[in-house]
């Protein structure tokens, strides 16, 4: 066993803890001065026709935003393609016309025609909407030259790629025609889908274009290249002539009707069928308040996870795609730091059962969700869920709640609190019932705070476990400090969770550690035809417990290089150092193996380079190649990571991702060559029929997946799909058993939103 070592003690570090949040809270909480544009939005005086032909007189009365500054390649000079947004509105619609001047020939980069396709190197042109102007979240809007749409719902401020979130559906309309020097697009947003307060007379917006032809993203207003694009920090004013008035009565009913048919192979059960209903409420309690409703959910036409090659010892996190858990979900599920969420949804309709460990399905028989905001200041979030009982399984009935509420401070910091329930009701000895004896619950506290134009951002949190045993250590914690700059990026986090913090609905694949973490980087701007920037960058992570002291260290170093056309080469080198505090195979071969492991109390360290390089976006043909080489524990590692895509433009994109890791132990454990491959088609025929095959082959599991779905949007987020899914048995080692079938199923599902 290698050296062990306290690098502090408990006392000490919750006196530099305490001292350290103090530091924060007395920190000014404001924004750095800035200068704000703003135009202002008149009433229309004619009915506005979405044609792609700004003709109206509505039109040419109404202010014209066309100061657009580079933020890509570069953020110091006016745009060199000239781009002209209006706005107006009626009694239904706010109104925006877009016209994108093109200063080459050639056609757009159109990667597909499917609704919220995203992807770099993409022509289009958005609108981001903050009716609250609390610069954290707001509504995306967005559409390409062939008239496809984009929607989203931002969070977080914007200040990571992660926080806009193109999930979301919902209602709107838009049109475009090209010419043969510019395009124009025309936007029409019902009052109903976007939430605000009435008597308003400011709104924060943002505008911005990607042209590939020009290799230039353009944006209004200034917004540094080091931000994302819809940083609301970064943001303009739109003031209404009118104070805005309340949307009236705003209730919608999507229904759906089913037909599965499935067939588990390995059980040795029949073919079942089965007819299922169902459907979802959205009703608007108050325009910036809505309550979401569901009865029997389906999400048989959700896509599949990709799946990942996992090397670690812990669980993979995979995001959230049901519908209904979508908007708003940074009031639920952004607590805490990424390995330690006292709250994920997709616990909800899962549990593991008792007797194989294995993950099933846990049928979600109705539930309820309210959230969005009060004022300017308050968010509130509400969800209950109530799920059936397994009775073959053992699974019992359970009830989940979600409150949370959050309040502004200062611009755009905030202090939220939450608090989560998993509450379990009857089993197969004991009828349902009110008061569950089995509880799960977190009760928790985050601050979340921006400074200097989000150039400080960070955030810190407590949450304590409540279970009917109580023990030790039911808590988590942590901060994190990051500085943002053109120049330097720094973060500093850090986490400690108990041994005994195990919250049933969250996302915490280890307990019992604290854990430290300096990572960051700097970047130079050098005057370069073909180099954009480039610069070292560094990530560090140590881990340590009360028991075996250190167990983890991670060291990356490595050099970045951003290329003009949007191409990236990163090479570096990682040193790792690792404690086994039980038995573990680095295979992570299925335990039907039976696999000699490593011994608990056993260490090593060990060493890889790596070199990835993602290719020029825009073109048809792309990659990106990932090359791993080094010791790996007690043996070695190689390993190659590709994805490539051609995009048959605008009809679809057709790519291959394949990860092979050849993996060498000493006698007498075992040596792998783990391969995951995935080719997928991506075919949009039109802008409202849609057809996806994906195919995954997992060595480590021996399994084959098949998942098709066909999908027709016959009106506006009411759709028809067909969705197929089938998954065999296959294995390099024993061929005679290849194709054998598991679990194979079949849904026809029509879904249809109806506006009361």
């Amino acid at each position: 066993m290698g050296k062990k070592i306290a690098l502090m003690t408990a006392s000490n570090f919750s006196f530099l803890r305490f001292h350290f949040l103090i530091l924060l809270a007395l920190m000014p909480a404001v924004l750095s001065a800035q200068d704000i544009p703003a135009f202002t939005i008149h009433q229309s005086v004619d009915k506005i026709k979405l044609d792609g032909i700004i003709d109206e007189q509505s039109w040419q009365d109404a202010e014209v935003v066309s100061k657009f500054i580079q933020q890509f390649p570069y953020d110091t000079s006016e745009s060199k393609l000239r781009t002209e947004y209006r706005a107006t509105y009626d009694e239904n619609f706010i109104y925006f016309g877009i016209i994108a001047y093109d200063n080459r020939p050639g056609p757009y980069v159109v990667s597909s025609l499917r609704r919220d396709y995203r992807g770099p190197g993409l022509d289009g042109v958005s609108v981001i909407l903050d009716p609250f102007q609390d610069v954290t979240n707001a509504f995306f809007f967005g559409v390409s030259p062939a008239g496809v749409q984009r929607e989203g719902l931002i969070s977080n401020g914007y200040l990571s790629m992660e926080d806009l979130d193109i999930s979301w559906d919902n209602k709107w309309y838009s049109a475009v025609k090209t010419y043969q020097q510019h395009w124009i697009a025309e936007f029409a947003i019902p009052y109903k889908t976007i939430r605000f307060k009435a008597g308003q007379t400011r709104w924060n917006v943002k505008f911005y274009r990607q042209d590939s032809k020009e290799n230039e993203r353009a944006i209004w207003p200034y917004t540094p290249r080091f931000m994302e694009p819809g940083n609301l920090h970064h943001h303009g004013e739109m003031l209404w002539d009118k104070p805005t008035k309340e949307p009236g009565t705003n209730v919608s009913i999507i229904p759906y009707v089913a037909g599965l048919g499935s067939r588990n192979f390995l059980a040795g059960t029949p073919t079942k069928s089965d007819v299922q209903a169902g459907g979802d409420a959205k009703v608007a309690i108050t325009p910036s308040l809505n309550l979401d409703l569901t009865v029997n959910p389906d999400f048989s036409q959700v896509e599949v996870d990709q799946q990942v090659t996992n090397l670690e010892r812990f669980e993979i996190f995979f995001p959230e795609r049901r519908q209904f858990f979508l908007e708003n979900a940074d009031l639920f599920a952004s607590f805490g730091h990424l390995y330690a969420r006292p709250f994920f949804s997709r616990r909800i309709g899962v549990s593991r059962d008792p007797r194989t460990g294995q993950n099933v399905q846990n049928r979600i028989l109705f539930g309820t969700r309210l959230s969005g905001n009060i004022n300017k200041y308050y968010r509130v979030g509400f969800l209950n869920m109530q799920t059936a009982k397994v009775g073959e399984s053992g699974i019992p009935s359970y009830n989940y709640t979600v409150g949370t509420i959050q309040r502004r401070l200062g611009s755009n910091s905030n202090i939220r609190a939450i608090f989560v329930n998993r509450q379990e009701f009857s089993d197969s000895t004991r009828k349902f019932k009110l008061s569950g004896i089995n509880f799960n619950r977190v009760v928790g506290l985050d601050y979340n705070y921006r400074f200097s134009g989000n150039r400080w951002t960070g955030n810190a949190f407590y949450h304590k476990l409540l279970t009917p045993e109580q023990s030790t250590g039911q808590y988590a914690s942590g901060y994190s400090l990051i500085r943002n700059t053109q120049n330097l990026t720094f973060k500093w986090f850090h986490q400690m969770i108990g041994r005994g913090y195990d919250p049933a609905v969250g996302y915490v694949p280890r307990n019992g550690y604290n854990r430290i973490s300096p990572s960051g980087g700097y970047l130079w701007y050098p005057k370069s035809k073909s180099l954009n920037s480039h610069g070292p960058l560094f990530d560090v992570a140590y881990i340590w417990d009360n028991i075996y002291g250190l167990t983890d260290k991670n060291i990356a170093l490595g050099y970045n290089l951003f290329f003009q056309n949007q191409a990236v080469l990163i090479f570096g080198y990682k040193y790792n150092y690792t404690f086994l505090f039980r038995d573990f195979d680095p295979t992570n071969s299925p335990s039907a193996l039976n696999v000699t492991k490593l011994a608990q109390g056993t260490d090593y360290a060990y060493g890889a380079y790596i070199a990835n390089f993602t290719s020029d976006p825009k073109k048809l043909l792309t990659y990106d190649l990932t090359l791993t080489k080094g010791t790996y524990f007690n043996g070695t590692i190689d390993g190659v990571n590709a994805i490539i895509k051609y995009r048959w433009q605008p009809y679809g994109v057709f790519s291959l991702n394949a990860n092979f890791n050849r993996i060498r132990l000493p006698s007498p454990y075992a040596s792998a060559n783990i391969l995951l491959v995935g080719p997928r088609f991506d075919l949009t025929l039109t802008r409202s029929v849609f057809f996806t095959t994906f195919v995954q082959y997992n060595s480590q599991y021996t399994n084959l997946n098949v998942n098709a779905r066909f999908q027709w949007r016959f009106k506006p987020v009411s759709d028809l799909f067909l969705v197929y899914t089938d998954n065999y048995y296959y294995s390099f080692d024993q061929p005679d058993q290849n194709f054998t079938p598991r679990i194979r199923a079949l849904v026809l599902k029509l879904t249809y939103w109806i506006n009361m």
